[in-house]
């Protein structure tokens, strides 16, 4: 109800034209542009980026799309920005394409091939970050001015989804709120994104204390917003360089499918009226629920005496390390209100545990950072929260709906870190979202004081 599907341009991009959530998104909208403009005309409401031969790209043409953009096969999708996947969106938004592709070039020209090793900012930056990895700093902690935070999200998906893998990886660690010195472990390197004269106080002497204490710190200063574009040339050529100091391919993401195969068994089963009996939860109350597979609930059992929601988030976190982190899997919408709430349990664990921590919506983090949770290190502790969807809708031309989808999904990628040997529990919220993020706030700060 927020747009207007008669006056609103749809862009569907998915570079192999088979990906689930842009064709369930495609679905949705297709019908409410027909619904506004008739079937004859809602194609003209609809811009595919593609790359050529899929099946995104014969359904574009089957429905009359306005356009059908090509994508290059040989860019991989997380360095794709700078290629129409990226470009199109930048033109819809009206950023100055010349301007972006200029400095894209120039650093482009300095992580060339021919520049030398200590003057190529790619290279050198790679080269810190694969070193500090191997030396057990491969948490890349980003601290980013307010202006170009989001670059973090997809600094998540270039480093996460290129590196993690084989046991090794950089584990991104993005939009972590602030905290004291004191709190961050030696398993740390931390990458400070400035924006010139628009710095930030509380960084700042954040930056200071911890070189006071000895942590690794990278400054990058953008000289404005418009110079966006040659943080994308520096990193994709940093991950590659990374990639090699780790010994691993930077340029496959052997994980990510597994999730997409147990999702596509649930929502296959779905719409055959097979749907599976949900698992059984350890211990339930008020609506709230707690899970784990075999392997967790066998390691748990022995640790929790009386079985409250407490004792088993005290049991599950009580397995973090030194050395490792806590992850926030959250199956919810990604607002201010949840958000804010998860920002406060993941300072929480922070300060508590002294372990670095990431927070991930689902389905997003399955293509992002779901990579190295799966195939990095296994040094990952994770909670997963689902909860029912609020208003939950059909998919079109499917017998499935939007919140099975999403639960399918869910239990999949649950699935999947539970037979890579992960350390994962599952709090299920029930209806009400707000009154459970609330009840499991309370939870972890009793169950770890």
């Amino acid at each position: 109800g927020q747009i207007d599907p008669a006056n609103t341009l749809f862009i569907v991009s998915s570079k192999s034209g088979s990906t689930l959530e842009p064709d369930l998104l495609h679905r949705h909208f297709r019908q409410s542009a027909e619904a506004a403009l008739g079937p004859g005309a809602a194609g003209q409401r609809f811009v595919a980026v593609t790359d050529p031969g899929s099946a995104l790209e014969r359904t574009a043409q089957a429905e009359g799309f306005a356009q059908v953009l090509p994508g290059d096969p040989a860019i991989g999708g997380r360095y794709s920005v700078m290629s129409n996947f990226g470009m199109v969106a930048a033109a819809v938004l009206g950023l100055d394409l010349h301007r972006l592709v200029e400095t894209a070039a120039t650093m482009a020209r300095s992580c060339a091939a021919s520049a030398p090793p200590a003057a190529n900012p790619g290279f050198e930056l790679g080269v810190a970050l694969g070193s500090a990895a191997l030396a057990g700093r491969d948490k890349v902690t980003f601290v980013s001015a307010y202006e170009i935070a989001p670059l973090g999200a997809w600094l998540e998906q270039l480093l996460a989804e290129s590196t993690g893998k084989l046991g090794k990886g950089l584990i991104p660690v993005d939009a972590e709120p602030l905290g004291e010195a004191g709190a961050y472990g030696r398993d740390r390197v931390f990458v400070f994104l400035h924006l010139r004269g628009r710095d930030d106080p509380q960084s700042e002497s954040l930056a200071r204390a911890l070189e006071a204490a000895g942590h690794p710190l990278v400054h990058i200063t953008l000289a404005s917003r418009d110079t966006l574009a040659q943080e994308f040339v520096r990193w994709e050529i940093a991950v590659a360089v990374a990639g090699a100091v780790l010994g691993i391919d930077p340029f496959d993401q052997p994980d990510v499918e597994a999730s997409k195969v147990k999702a596509r068994e649930l929502t296959d089963a779905y719409e055959n009226g097979g749907a599976p009996a949900g698992p059984q939860p350890l211990y339930a109350i008020d609506g709230i629920a707690v899970y784990a597979d075999g392997a967790n609930t066998k390691a748990l059992s022995g640790k929790v005496e009386r079985p409250s929601l407490e004792g088993f988030l005290a049991a599950h976190f009580d397995r973090a390390q030194p050395g490792d982190y806590a992850g926030l899997l959250a199956w919810m919408d990604r607002d201010a209100g949840h958000t804010s709430a998860l920002q406060a349990i993941r300072a929480h664990l922070r300060d508590r545990l002294k372990t670095a921590t990431v927070l991930g919506f689902g389905p997003r983090f399955l293509h992002s950072t779901g990579q190295a949770y799966k195939g990095g290190p296994n040094s990952g502790v994770f909670l997963e929260i689902t909860a029912k969807p609020a208003h939950d809708l059909p998919v079109p031309g499917r017998k499935i709906s939007f919140g099975q989808v999403e639960a399918a999904q869910a239990l999949g990628d649950m699935a999947v870190l539970g037979e890579r040997g992960r350390r994962v529990l599952r709090v299920d919220l029930g209806q009400d979202v707000e009154a459970g993020l609330k009840r499991l706030g309370a939870a972890i700060k009793h169950a770890i004081p």
